[in-house]
């Protein structure tokens, strides 16, 4: 068996110092926004090209927390991609905002910028780009477009710890960059957890006040706020891991390589575009093929998990249908849903396996 995600072998390399880090929380006792946090908050601001970071609950929160401290809500509307974990849309649809969708690139994944700039309207306050499956937006290109019309950007990172655009880090490029500590991420924890970073001191002081009850300092409360803090202990795994994520990062791009090596002018297939340092950090590895759901049970009849990200358009689910759009309108997310298909893809996961992996990829095809 080949999982699609296996979190237990990257554990057993780092369970010793994971453990110090979660005992030391257990020995002090300060369980919220405890030491870990402020330590983790202070690295990974770092990390990012960006002054500050604020832990928050999830990464669905940063997003949300992100819109709401721009002042962003009712009226409002937002521009972000058609294909994408609903999670970025509903940052949005918290704050009382209206999610604008946008088709996306067929080469990239990522939203399609001409088609971005067409959906603007009066009502636009920003456009939150989603640097998906770990592949880096044009960045500068979008930048000189949220200036044309005067737009913050709010970069959806969830899948795009460490990845670089132009010699910078994602998340540093827009006005708050938001990710997600998901236990699957690049950066995962072992619980939920999230940050948003920001190079804003005024940001940085109105977010940390709104992820604990609108509270500069306790049973004092400005405003209405939340109760979205980073856990410590989750802060204290954090810690340790950020110290191995470019080596993991590495690992991720070699087996995307691998991967491309091994699957070039198979079949149908689709392959990612791989061609230099801003092609991202492989949260994912995505292929296309028409044949997707025939491949993908005969990979999982012979021990390969495999996932689909993702199979129902953001439009097309039950939570967005009140937006009212027309399938027709997004033709390349449309495509993706029926055949884009996730292969496993970790540091840890070894040469023989993808050699397995290609090897049956192969041998369906003769047999298809």
């Amino acid at each position: 068996m080949i999982p699609f995600v296996d979190l237990k072998t990257q554990y057993e390399s780092i369970k010793e110092e994971v453990a110090a880090g979660i005992g030391e929380v257990l020995n002090k006792a300060n369980f919220i926004l405890g030491d870990a946090v402020s330590s983790f908050e202070e690295k990974f601001a770092a990390y990012c090209d960006s002054k500050y970071a604020v832990g928050v609950a999830s990464g669905t929160d940063a997003l949300h927390l992100a819109v709401k401290a721009l002042d962003i809500g009712s009226g409002d509307e937002v521009i972000t991609a058609a294909n994408t974990f609903v999670a970025t849309v509903l940052g949005i649809s918290y704050s009382g905002a209206k999610p604008v969708l946008v088709d996306v690139d067929p080469n990239t994944y990522n939203i399609d910028l001409d088609k971005a700039e067409a959906a603007i309207t009066p009502k636009t306050k920003a456009i939150m780009p989603v640097h998906l499956f770990g592949r880096p937006v044009v960045m500068d290109k979008l930048i000189a477009l949220a200036q044309k019309y005067n737009l913050k950007i709010i970069e959806d990172a969830a899948q795009a710890h460490g990845a670089v655009y132009q010699g910078r880090k994602t998340g540093s490029f827009g006005v708050m960059g938001c990710f997600s500590f998901y236990p699957g991420k690049n950066l995962g924890a072992y619980g939920d957890g999230g940050a948003i970073v920001t190079s804003s001191k005024e940001l940085y002081d109105k977010l940390k006040m709104m992820r604990n009850y609108g509270s500069p300092k306790k049973y004092y409360h400005d405003f209405m706020g939340y109760n979205s803090r980073l856990d410590t202990i989750q802060a204290a795994v954090l810690n340790v891991k950020l110290k191995y994520l470019d080596e993991w990062n590495k690992g991720r791009l070699h087996n995307a390589r691998l991967y491309n090596e091994r699957l070039s002018g198979v079949g149908d297939l689709v392959l990612p575009n791989i061609k230099d340092v801003d092609s991202g950090v492989f949260h994912l590895y995505v292929m296309r093929t028409e044949k997707r759901d025939q491949l993908m049970k005969y990979l999982s009849d012979n021990g390969v998990g495999c996932g689909i990200h993702y199979p129902v358009p953001i439009y097309s689910l039950g939570a967005y249908k009140w937006l009212g759009y027309n399938p027709q309108d997004f033709p390349v997310t449309e495509i993706f849903s029926r055949e884009i298909l996730s292969l496993p893809m970790y540091a840890e996961l070894r040469e023989d396996k993808i050699e397995k992996i290609a090897e049956l990829i192969k041998k369906f095809y003769k047999e298809n």
